[in-house]
């Protein structure tokens, strides 16, 4: 990738921390690149492809960072471990805002809502590969939809992101609750083989309803 590419990838995402998405244009970008803002269009099109390829690239190299936490994840509380450690990072990084503007500007964009879309796939597939491991033989695991079960946990931890700006209290309290469940979901596995297969049959029931 070219120098002057990167540097429109950069300017667009520091745009948006400073000015929000309604105030990110062609000229906010080139300013914060120090470039041309005909660059804009010359390498990308439009401010809104920028901006989707700004947040895939950011976000394809905050996924490549926690690679290696995700692989090492052996329990639903290992991967809340990682969540929470990632949510103290993108705090500290700016991200969230950033995160919020884009969420809210693709809402009626589809332009930008694609690609947003996709980025956010990113951190989905994650969660359902570790999911679909530390799951592996649980009864949970036979009737739960691991791929809509992933979409869940990362909206929540998005939602959390959000949420906390706003209720640092309330968002901590919600972080514990989903704890406290992923140890509710341990205690499940260690039930003993009559209690399993009772428990399985229960879920079984419950999820053909």
């Amino acid at each position: 990738m070219s120098d002057t590419k990167q540097r429109l990838l950069d300017g667009a995402l520091a745009a948006v921390r400073e000015h929000g998405v309604t105030g990110t244009s062609a000229r906010t970008i080139a300013a914060a690149a120090g470039v041309n803002q005909a660059l804009v269009f010359y390498h990308f099109g439009s401010v809104d492809e920028l901006l989707g390829a700004a947040c895939r690239q950011a976000t394809e190299q905050r996924v490549a960072l926690y690679a290696g936490r995700f692989a090492a994840v052996t329990s639903l509380r290992d991967l809340l471990q990682v969540g929470r450690d990632l949510h103290t990072a993108e705090l500290a990084e700016g991200n969230v805002s950033v995160l919020a503007q884009t969420l809210a500007a693709a809402q009626n964009n589809e332009r930008l809502a694609e690609p947003i879309r996709a980025t956010f796939q990113l951190w989905t597939g994650e969660i359902e590969a570790v999911l679909r491991r530390v799951l592996a033989g649980s009864p949970i695991a036979e009737v739960a939809d691991l791929p809509g079960l992933a979409q869940a946990i990362s909206s929540a931890f998005v939602g959390l992101e959000l949420f906390e700006g706003i209720d640092p209290v309330g968002g901590q309290r919600a972080m514990d609750a989903i704890d406290q469940l992923a140890v509710l979901v341990e205690v499940l596995d260690e039930l003993g083989p009559l209690a399993t297969r009772v428990l399985r049959s229960r879920i079984k029931k419950v999820g053909k309803k």
